[in-house]
């Protein structure tokens, strides 16, 4: 498998692998809750993954300060990328930052930071759990 520059990449490729890298940590932590009905699932599932949630979230890393330089960076290379389609269930500035919280879970899979994704995707999970996305 060829070796991706994470540099070379818009700010919507890092966030397609992103929404997929963060999205195997919902799925699992809801399975491990014991959900199993479909219907339920996705119920539950976008309490973590709506672009709405996601913004929620980033607003509490930017409060919590726990993003790194890059992070950010990353954030807002996703966040500022063009895009050519239209947001589905949200506005677009919620949209673009949804699409800012997934670039930076693209940028930690292709520098093999699993440890950092481990640790960020189960914090976004303790936030939700919390109640602290509520709006």
């Amino acid at each position: 498998m060829t070796e991706l520059n994470y540099r070379q990449l818009n700010g919507m490729s890092l966030a397609y692998l992103g929404d997929a890298v963060y999205e195997v940590y919902i799925r699992q932590h809801l399975l491990e809750l014991g959900y199993t009905v479909p219907t339920k699932l996705h119920h539950h599932a976008t309490h973590f993954v709506s672009a709405k949630a996601q913004a929620a979230l980033v607003k509490l890393m930017e409060t919590d300060e726990i993003l790194t330089d890059e992070e950010t960076t990353m954030f807002k290379h996703g966040r500022n990328a063009t895009t050519h389609h239209s947001a589905k269930n949200t506005n677009i500035v919620t949209y673009r930052i949804s699409t800012g919280f997934e670039a930076i879970f693209g940028y930690l899979k292709l520098t093999k930071q699993q440890d950092r994704i481990d640790w960020l995707a189960q914090w976004c999970i303790d936030q939700v759990e919390a109640g602290r996305t509520e709006g």
